[in-house]
């Protein structure tokens, strides 16, 4: 594993635009502590401070933060793609099996990668999280400090199963952009099946009850919106707008078994291809 690491990072660390995303992707998360402290003066007339909205109050914080940082993994979606992409375009992914690289270890050497930096980017948010939390929060309690923590191992899925499917995709048709333009077709597709389902052929509940197998909106679901929750704490009275809310471990098996599908699809793809 450590020699598939070391040849995998020495590849992307020579890219410079490769390097430029990863160094990228680990400052953003830190970005947060930035935004945390700003307060927003309109003119004089009054002052946004988001933390006396208590956005950032245990347990809140463990939810709130995840969930909008996981939208920056698009960041690495570009690096997973490329470096798929550029194998193929530099022709280098035959020179990798000359130089005795199996086809397994080729993949396997993209996926170590991959854990390892889901691994980096989920420590760094739960350390992020954790410092505006305590610098923030109201609550010091441990108990309470530690209430919804699961969200950082729900963002380690989420992280993982994305940069599965980017390898899969990346794999399958070989160019950075169309890999790209296939994820999005894929999720509006998606979208318009929930639709279909939701409008047409079955009822909201049957329609979520199914499309929660869905590769996206098996995503989405492992980190659902936080907004709700806000204003349920906000403003008591609007215990209307109550919601499930949690992370559930079906959810998690869910994503295991896409992540072990796109791998398996990959290796199945490399193994019959010629290269």
């Amino acid at each position: 594993m450590k020699r598939l690491l070391q040849i995998e990072f020495q590849k992307l660390w020579l890219n410079k635009m490769s390097r430029f995303l990863i160094i990228v992707s680990f400052i953003v998360p830190f970005s947060v502590l930035i935004l945390s402290s700003i307060k927003i003066d309109f003119f004089g007339y009054f002052t946004i401070d988001l933390a006396q909205t208590g956005i950032f109050n245990f347990p809140l914080i463990w939810h709130i933060i995840p969930f909008f940082a996981s939208y920056f993994k698009l960041f690495f979606a570009l690096i997973v793609v490329s470096m798929i992409a550029n194998e193929y375009s530099n022709r280098t992914v035959k020179q990798n099996l000359i130089d005795g690289l199996s086809k397994k270890e080729f993949l396997l050497s993209k996926f170590y990668f991959i854990l390892v930096y889901t691994a980096l980017s989920t420590l760094f948010i739960a350390i992020a999280t954790l410092l505006i939390g305590l610098i923030h929060s109201s609550h010091t309690d441990l108990s309470i400090i530690m209430m919804d923590i699961e969200f950082v191992a729900a963002y380690f899925f989420k992280l993982l199963g994305f940069f599965s499917l980017c390898l899969f995709m990346a794999v399958l048709i070989k160019r950075s952009a169309f890999a790209l333009g296939a994820m999005v077709v894929t999720a509006f597709v998606e979208l318009i099946i929930y639709e279909n389902l939701q409008w047409n052929w079955a009822n909201e509940e049957i329609a979520t009850n199914v499309m929660m197998f869905a590769p996206f909106t098996a995503l989405y679901n492992l980190i659902n919106q936080p907004i709700q929750r806000i204003i349920m704490i906000s403003s008591p009275d609007k215990m209307n707008l109550a919601y499930d809310y949690a992370v559930h471990w079906y959810e998690i098996v869910i994503i295991i078994a896409w992540t072990t599908l796109y791998l398996c699809a990959s290796y199945w793809l490399l193994k019959k291809r010629d290269l």
